[in-house]
Order: C-alpha cells, then structure tokens, then sequence
C-alpha cells in the first residue's frame, strides 16, 4: 500500500484546517478530550500560524490583578468595551458567551506553556486589560505547537485544502494538495481555522474596487480565504458585511504583506493626521486608543489615493512605540511638506489653525484629559497640543488589513450553521473565520485573539466529543 493509499484510508476524529492561534487551541482541546487530529497549515512551517504570528497580546475578562495585569477587567466592562467599538453591530449572547468564557483562557493558555509579561510602555496602555506573550506571538504559536505535538497532534504544512466533501450538511472528506499530489483525507468531524480573505486582493476588490490596490496586508499572503469560500458555496451561513474589517493606519513603506505588527503607528493621538490635499479629517483625539485605533484603516482607504500623514513635534517624540521605519523629519512644517510631496501654503495653513484653536489643559495621555480644540472642524476630543516645538516629525500612512469579517455564522458550540439555520452535525469554526459573529463593525486590541482563543477551544471540544460519540 502507498502512502498515499495509507492516508486516504485513514479516519481521523478531528480534521482542523488552519495553522493559527485558533486552529491550535482547537487542536489542543481535541486532543485533550481523546481524539485522534490532523492540523493542515497550507503555508511553510516558517510562515505557519497565520496573524497570530504578530500578535502581542489576548483580551480575557479576570476579576483581579496577577504578576502581569494591574487590576480587574470584569465581564461587564468587556462586554462595554465590544458594544460601543461595535456599534452594538455584534451578537450579544455569543458575545457574552465568548467574554465568560475567556475567564478561565489565561489559566488554560498557560497550562499549554504560554508564557506572559507585564504590558510593553508605548504600546496600548493595556496593563489592566490584555495580557501580554513573554516573545510575543511567535513565541505563543511555538509553546502552542510544542505542546499539541507532545499530545500526539500530527501537522502537516505545505497542504492547501482543494475541496470539501458536504453532504446535508456533514462533512465527509476533504482534499488536500501538497506538492504535486492531491489526496482525501476523511475525518469524523472537520474544524475551520483557516482564517479570513485579507490576502485576495481580487476579492477584496469585489466589495472595494480599485481602492483595495492600495491595500496592505499585515499578515500573511496564505489568507486567500479559500475555505471560506468553499464553506459558504456548500451551504454555510454567511454572517457579517464584507466591507468590514480589522483595519489600522500602517506605515505606508511597510511591504504589500506580512509586515507584522512593527509597521503599525501608535502616535494619532499625540499629533494631526492629514491626506494628499494637506486637510485634517477626523478627530485624532476621541477615545482611548486600545478603542479606536481600529478605525483609522477604514479612514484613511476613504481618502484621496488611500494616503494620509501623521505629524507630530518633538514634544510627542518619545511618547509612543515608533514604526520599523524612521519618522520623516524637518526643522519648519514648510521643509515637511516639502519631504512629504504635499502643498506648503496649505499644510501650514492647517498646522496654524489647529494650532490657534487648542485651549489650555492638562496634558495626560493615561486619561481623557481636558486638552482639546474650539471651534475647529473636525475637532481633536482629548490629547490637543500645538505643534510648535521643532523638529517636526511625520509617517505616511496607509490602510493595513489584519482581518477580514466575513465568515461563517456558528452558536454558541462553534458548529456551523447552515442556510437553513440548522447546526452542522459535525462541522465547526473558530477565528478570524467565524469573527463576524462577533465583530460586526470595529476592533478593540487583543479581541481578535480571544476569539482564536475561546472558540478554538471550543470547536476543539465539542468537536471530540462528537467523534467519540
């Protein structure tokens, strides 16, 4: 018998396609529970875990502080926090399953020799809230893979899902390619991990136009949204708007893909952000940054050529995490325009008026303080200081995809929901995949890896259960 004829003979009880957070935690949890699973990463093993490979931290609800977290973060709080950067465009009992249940992630996180830290200065300022991986997330995918391969969790990587057997709504084999071979590999019970569609431009471009060409992608190439696709055609409920996204202001020298989370700028609230035409266009001072630094990605995909700056002076230099690449700098805001490609008369027009319309506080980036504009449209909330102590500093910035929304509608199990609204019999998702669920609109920092996180172990454990019985 061939290998290949050894494989398609083979049943396994768990088959989890995904090489992430999630699709580890679901393996893991399977395992666990006394099944037999097969991982299927169709990137290298260097490329392998998807966005978890950048990820620095989870959000999880605790009821006091630890070694690495400053103070409680209560269920009702998250809950708070996920409504309003949602628009309440979420589902609430999934929601409020997820933040309970994310209780008790720390705990089992760790038991699979995760390791954490105290939060990073100039990051988020989320020293209460997250929970920060000791060598970020290349380190927590490693512990993650250490751990389900001492289980007995096989992986194979190279080995793109090609098609997916369905019938009714159960899942009955799939097909893999690797290398020059296709083969079908049958499972009692099938867990999708394989993350969102961020890196089809094509299909990006269906929903974005031409805009999308302006896109980067910050994780990586391999999310082409190929299991999605195949889930929805065979009857999957879709859930969430395909226009809604993880998106955040990136360095716009950051490389069409993969370029993590070191080319994400923390600085908005500390300057002013302006497009091609030299304009303010948003209130760079709104709310806490953990809450909304998510929506400068959609801001700056609706301005001319998908192109915006961020400026700052000396004053802000030092307050934040700065990007791989280093800040633009000139000694007047005339010199910066000049560096920057834009209009000079009409930059220090809009330095000058911000300028003149900030009112006297007290500057304090720890809280909403009271240092905002008057009578300036749009207006900065919080953080308003005048740029005027030189040099002056900016990064050009342009839309960065982590994740795409769309994905597969699940209960509170993780099975799959069809278009019938009937729950798979044995098929399941966790991650970026299914995060529509959760995610209708808006982002807060480390949510995404607390849906990897929570529905991974889920899926992974209903999944067993299922094929023990």
């Amino acid at each position: 018998m061939t290998e290949s004829d050894e494989e398609e003979e083979r049943l396994y009880d768990v088959l989890v396609v995904g090489g992430g957070n999630a699709a580890l935690c679901a393996a893991i949890a399977a395992c666990r529970g006394g099944a037999s699973v097969l991982v299927l990463e169709a990137a290298p093993k260097f490329y392998r875990g998807g966005n978890t490979r950048h990820t620095r931290n989870m959000r999880c609800a605790h009821d006091t502080a630890t070694d690495t977290l400053t103070g409680p973060y209560t269920e009702d709080e998250f809950w708070t926090d996920l409504h309003q950067v949602t628009g309440g465009q979420t589902d609430e009992d999934l929601a409020r399953h997820m933040i309970a249940e994310s209780k008790e992630m720390l705990g089992w996180i760790a038991e699979q020799g995760v390791r954490f830290q105290p939060s990073l200065g100039g990051t988020l300022s989320l020293g209460r809230t997250n929970s920060f991986f000791l060598g970020g997330g290349r380190a927590m995918l490693n512990a993650l893979y250490r751990t389900g391969e001492k289980l007995g969790v096989e992986v194979r990587y190279e080995s793109e899902l090609v098609g997916i057997d369905i019938r009714d709504g159960m899942f009955l084999a799939a097909r893999v390619k690797r290398g020059d071979r296709t083969t079908k590999i049958r499972a009692k019970t099938f867990v999708a991990a394989a993350g969102g569609f961020e890196a089809n431009i094509e299909w990006l471009k269906q929903y974005w136009g031409d805009t999308a060409d302006n896109f980067l992608i910050r994780g990586t190439p391999y999310n082409r949204g190929t299991v999605l696709k195949m889930l929805l055609d065979a009857g999957a409920h879709p859930v969430g708007d395909p226009t809604q996204c993880h998106a955040v202001a990136i360095d716009a020298r950051a490389p069409k893909f993969d370029g993590g989370i070191i080319t994400r700028l923390d600085c908005v609230v500390f300057g002013i952000v302006v497009n091609k035409h030299a304009q303010r266009f948003y209130d760079e001072g709104e709310d806490f940054w953990p809450k909304r630094y998510a929506v400068w990605g959609r801001l700056v995909a609706a301005q001319p050529d998908q192109i915006a700056y961020i400026l700052f002076d000396k004053n802000a230099s030092t307050l934040f995490m700065p990007s791989l690449f280093p800040a633009i700098e000139a000694p007047t805001i005339g010199e910066l325009a000049a560096k920057l490609g834009l209009d000079a008369a009409a930059l220090e027009k809009t330095v000058r008026d911000f300028n003149a319309s900030v009112r006297p506080g007290t500057f304090d980036p720890t809280m909403l303080d009271d240092c905002r504009t008057h009578a300036l449209e749009p207006p900065k909330s919080h953080w308003a200081r005048a740029l005027e102590t030189p040099p002056y500093f900016a990064y050009p910035v342009r839309p960065g995809i982590t994740f795409t929304y769309l994905g597969t509608k699940v209960d509170r199990n993780a099975r799959i929901l069809m278009q019938d609204g009937k729950p798979s019999s044995n098929m399941f998702a966790a991650g970026e995949i299914m995060a529509g669920n959760v995610l209708g609109k808006g982002y807060a920092a480390g949510i995404g890896m607390t849906i990897g996180s929570v529905f991974g172990r889920i899926a992974g454990r209903e999944a067993a259960k299922r094929a023990n019985n």
